[in-house]
């Protein structure tokens, strides 16, 4: 995720962010009998972060600096553990617990205008899930997920104020053929950014940062530099079974739009989002 509002409007603070992440998640799973499974996994997560602005000194507005340390990459480590239920092929039920990764992207922000660039923690959240599915005929199936994602006591996250989140979504298969699998699904998350009122005045200290931030701030670059607002998403989809052994799955999303406004005295930023994605997968069975 990440914006780009360089040589905009000047109020925009020539705000570039970039956050990616990835994880790469060897598995095991165990089979106890014909019913319960349990699995253990390895999270070995990469984060690539940068937060680049242009900050000011709010007791001389004329002194100003570009904040960016440019891109900081590290790299962090997580596990995760899950149990699942298989009642005689018709019911399945599934409950995973993912630890928090504890990430440190280096001299990626000066905050006070001293050219030494401050470290700064982000770590992804703890997340709980839990999964139900039900497949009444051979051909049909349907799912719901339920996921509470622990923004608020993760580090960087809780300090620029996201609130926790419940995830719910669900989705369902038909396969009017042996070869042909319809999909359509929807999910909800509240956003973990909020607007409404904020003050400009007060002095919010987040590690590693020297300067402090005010409420006002904080809102400013969650939605200028971070907008992930949308709640609304939905999915449709098809699969398609050439051979036994190749397929091919197409994916269509939508998010719908969003906007969130926060207040500061006389100062007002407003963000909205919305976005598609279309994906495709070619899939060799062996």
């Amino acid at each position: 995720m990440g914006t780009d509002y360089r040589n905009k409007d000047p109020l925009l603070a020539n705000m570039h962010t970039t956050f990616q992440f990835m994880r790469v998640i060897p598995a095991l799973s165990y089979k106890i009998n014909s019913a319960i499974y349990v699995s253990g996994a390895v999270h070995l997560a990469y984060g690539s972060l940068d937060m680049g602005a242009n900050m000011c000194n709010p007791e001389d507005p004329t002194q100003c600096w570009n904040a960016g340390g440019g891109q900081s990459q590290t790299y962090g480590v997580g596990a995760q553990i899950g149990l699942a239920y298989n009642m005689g092929d018709f019911l399945y039920a599934g409950l995973t617990y993912q630890s928090p990764v504890n990430m440190t992207y280096k001299r990626v922000f000066d905050s006070d205008g001293d050219r030494a660039f401050e470290d700064f923690k982000l770590t992804q959240p703890l997340e709980l899930a839990f999964g139900l599915g039900i497949k009444p005929m051979e051909n049909f199936k349907v799912g719901m997920d339920i996921r509470w994602i622990n923004w608020g006591d993760a580090k960087g996250y809780k300090h620029f104020q996201w609130k926790d989140q419940w995830v719910i979504a669900v989705g369902g298969e038909f396969k009017p053929t042996q070869k042909l699998a319809l999909r359509a699904g929807y999910n909800y998350g509240k956003s973990p950014i909020r607007g409404g009122a904020k003050d400009p005045t007060n002095a919010n200290n987040i590690p590693n940062l020297t300067a402090p931030f005010s409420d006002f701030k904080i809102a400013f670059f969650n939605l200028v530099g971070f907008p992930a607002i949308t709640e609304h998403h939905i999915t449709l989809g098809l699969g398609y079974e050439f051979t036994k052994n190749f397929g091919i799955d197409l994916a269509y999303k939508h998010a719908f739009n969003k906007k969130v406004r926060a207040t500061g005295g006389p100062f007002i930023v407003e963000a909205q989002n919305s976005q598609n994605a279309i994906s495709i997968g070619l899939n060799w069975k062996f």
